[in-house]
């Protein structure tokens, strides 16, 4: 490929995946403070599927290019960018944009990446790393010994979140479809089966007393056993509206549904917590301090990564020209792991 010959993938609208666009143009140059990153990896997130359908509650107006994060090489910097940047691997969230062979970006928006991780490996832990972190460490602060429930186990988010709370010592309870449960199993994850109805009741044969966290990306109705499933002290986190991703009508709502339930547990005077947990919290009140604290966070999934405490879970990798390929087979669902986009 050209290396001078800028290739990404357009969403024009709502529209099915093999109506994404791949357009052409010139490799931008950077401004002051901005590098320009030469792709090598960018994921299919869920936010992807949900913006497809017009239903992630703030996405850009239509036509724009997604990708919800990256990890690629520093190509070209700008004025007032260490030089010294040029040529070393970077990772960064983007919310849109990485679905491009070339990225600009801010510098301050980047993060290293270790010597040792591969493009397709870092790319796994970078949206779903950040949002598993910060939702076990920063807001349940998980601790060792505690019994914690992740929905959806064997997802992009759900198999970080399991892996760091093992690492913590935390003891997993994990829902996923049966064909995952042995997976599960292996990891040393007690599996429950969500298909095979009162999830709830599976979750409280195995812990009588309640779990210390919840970490749910499903939303809708099933929210309240989430919450009801807690211990004393115990935290919920919700992280997402999974189950209104196929749903008509306004995708403000599921979310400020789930925030006025949020607030509302919270008035209540029980001793637990819930928190609707959004990784993009804070930027708008001082882009410094998100600045360090994802660059922090990351640094710190990328070390357990290193340790051998998460194993980066690559369901394929497909090229940017089969994006459509790409987007059927992450919104599948027979897929563990991260669906990874190349140049």
């Amino acid at each position: 490929m050209n290396t001078e010959e800028l290739v990404e993938v357009v969403l024009p609208g709502k529209v099915e995946p093999e109506e994404l666009q791949i357009r052409h143009g010139a490799v931008p140059a950077p401004g002051p403070g901005q590098v320009v990153v030469r792709m090598e990896a960018t994921g299919v997130s869920f936010a992807e599927q949900q913006m497809r359908r017009g239903r992630y509650y703030d996405q850009p107006a239509f036509p724009f290019v997604p990708g919800y994060d990256l990890v690629g090489t520093v190509q070209a910097a700008g004025r007032g960018v260490d030089p010294g940047l040029i040529g070393t691997r970077v990772a960064a969230l983007t919310k849109v944009g990485g679905w491009a062979s070339h990225v600009l970006l801010d510098a301050a928006d980047t993060v290293p990446v270790p010597d040792g991780i591969g493009a397709a490996e870092a790319e796994t832990l970078v949206v779903n790393g950040i949002t598993a972190w910060q939702m076990l460490h920063r807001k349940a602060r998980v601790r060792a010994g505690q019994t914690v429930l992740v929905h959806g186990a064997n997802g992009g988010v759900g198999s970080v979140l399991v892996q760091l709370a093992q690492a913590a010592g935390a003891k997993v309870i994990g829902t996923a479809s049966a064909r995952h449960h042995d997976l599960l199993r292996e990891q040393g994850v007690a599996p429950v089966d969500y298909r095979a109805g009162d999830v709830a009741a599976q979750v409280r044969a195995l812990a009588p007393g309640g779990v210390d966290a919840v970490f749910d990306h499903v939303g809708g109705a099933g929210i309240v056993d989430s919450w009801r499933l807690l211990a004393p002290g115990g935290t919920l986190v919700s992280y997402g509206s999974a189950s209104t991703r196929d749903d008509e009508g306004s995708k403000q709502w599921p979310v400020f549904k789930l925030l006025g339930r949020v607030w509302m547990w919270n008035a209540l005077p029980n001793g637990r917590r819930a928190y609707f947990f959004n990784a993009w919290a804070g930027r708008a009140l001082s882009k410094d301090r998100f600045r360090a604290r994802l660059r922090a966070d990351l640094t710190e999934v990328f070390a357990a990564l290193q340790r051998g405490d998460v194993t980066p879970r690559i369901a394929a990798e497909l090229p940017l020209a089969r994006v459509a390929d790409a987007m059927r087979l992450a919104e599948s669902g027979t897929v563990a792991g991260k669906v990874v986009l190349t140049p």
